[in-house]
C-alpha cells in the first residue's frame, strides 16, 4: 500500500511544483546531487576519486511544451560536455519524456539524435532510461532507430515485464548495451509480475540472457542476492570484468559501493541532479519506504 501511495504522489503536479519551490531541503539531498551541472561534477569526482564510474543525470520528465524539451536537451548536451571537459569517468541517462516524447516521437527524436552528435563527438556513452509501459514500446523503438548510428547509446530493461526476455533476444543482433533492472513502475499485471519473488527470478535470467549473449551487460540492483548469483554466473562462464558492471543509485548503500569496486568490479553510480527532482524522490521512497524518514528529517531542519 506504501508502494502504492508513494508512486501515485510521485505524479502530482501540485506537489511537484512545490517541490522545485523549496529545493531539495526536503530530504532529496541524500539521493540528489544538488541543482546544478557543477554540484553533479563535483559529486561524480568525488566518486571517481574513491574508484567508481558514474552516469549524470539532469532531472526531469513530461516535458508539456517544445520550449521544455529544448532547455533539457541543451542541458544534456552541456552535461556532455562538462564530462568531457573534467574528464570524469562518466556516462549520461536521459529519459525521452524529457525531451518531448509525449509531445511527438519526431521531437524526441530530433533532440535525442543532437545530443547523441555532441556524445559521440565527445566520445561520451548514453543511456536511455526506461519509463512507464505506456512509453516502452516507443522507447523501444527509438533505441532500434539509433543504435546502428550510434554505438555507445545503451537503454533499460525492466525483469518486471513478463516481455523482457524476448525483447532482449529481439535486441541482440545490434550488440545492445543493456541496464537490467527489476523495475520502479506500477504496472498492471497483465503485462508485469506482480510479486518481488517472480521478478527476481525473471531478472536472474535476463542477466544470464544478455551476459551469454556476449553483449554488455549492466547489472543495477542492490540486492545482495543479485549480485551473488551475477558474480556466480561470471565465474562460472569465464566472463571477462569488462563485458559487465554494477549499477546502484546515489545515496543508497554506499560502502558496499564501494567494495564492490575494491574487488575489482566497475561499480557505477546512477548521480543525478536538478531542481525537478520530486518524481524522482518519491519512487525512491516507494522502492523502500523506510527512506520516509529523510523527508521528515529534512523539514524538521527546515
Amino acid at each position: 500500500m506504501l508502494r502504492s501511495l508513494f508512486l501515485f504522489l510521485s505524479k502530482n503536479r501540485t506537489l511537484t511544483k512545490l517541490a522545485k519551490t523549496y529545493g531539495i531541503r526536503l530530504g532529496a539531498g541524500r539521493f540528489v546531487a544538488g541543482d546544478t551541472i557543477a554540484s553533479a561534477v563535483k559529486t561524480v569526482k568525488r566518486l571517481n576519486r574513491a574508484g567508481l564510474s558514474a552516469t549524470i543525470d539532469y532531472l526531469g520528465e513530461y516535458a508539456r511544451t517544445e520550449q521544455e524539451a529544448k532547455k533539457t536537451a541543451a542541458q544534456c548536451k552541456q552535461v556532455i560536455g562538462a564530462i568531457a571537459e573534467h574528464q570524469l569517468d562518466s556516462e549520461l541517462s536521459l529519459k525521452l519524456t524529457s525531451i518531448g516524447l509525449d509531445i511527438s516521437e519526431e521531437l524526441a527524436v530530433s533532440h535525442l539524435k543532437a545530443i547523441l552528435k555532441e556524445a559521440k563527438h565527445h566520445e561520451v556513452a548514453v543511456t536511455i532510461d526506461m519509463e512507464d509501459y505506456s512509453r516502452y514500446e516507443r522507447t523501444l523503438r527509438i533505441y532500434k532507430r539509433l543504435k546502428p548510428e550510434f554505438e555507445k547509446l545503451g537503454t533499460v530493461i525492466q525483469a518486471y515485464l513478463y516481455r523482457a526476455a524476448e525483447d532482449i533476444r529481439n535486441l541482440h543482433p545490434l550488440k545492445p548495451n543493456l541496464r537490467l533492472v527489476k523495475g520502479a513502475y506500477k504496472e498492471s499485471a497483465a503485462v508485469a509480475f506482480p510479486d518481488k519473488k517472480g521478478t527476481d527470478l525473471h531478472l536472474q535470467n535476463l542477466i544470464k540472457l544478455q551476459l551469454l549473449s556476449g553483449n554488455y551487460t549492466a547489472v543495477a540492483t542492490h540486492d545482495d542476492a543479485i549480485i551473488a548469483f551475477t558474480r556466480k554466473l561470471v565465474s562460472k562462464h569465464r566472463i571477462p570484468n569488462s563485458q559487465f558492471e554494477f549499477q546502484m543509485l546515489y545515496g543508497i548503500r554506499p560502502e558496499r559501493q564501494k567494495e564492490l569496486a575494491k574487488e575489482g568490479y566497475r561499480m557505477r553510480v546512477y548521480v543525478p541532479y536538478g531542481t525537478d527532482w520530486y518524481s524522482y524522490f518519491m519512487r525512491r521512497i516507494a522502492e523502500r519506504p523506510a527512506n520516509a524518514a529523510f523527508v521528515l528529517k529534512g523539514i524538521i531542519k527546515k
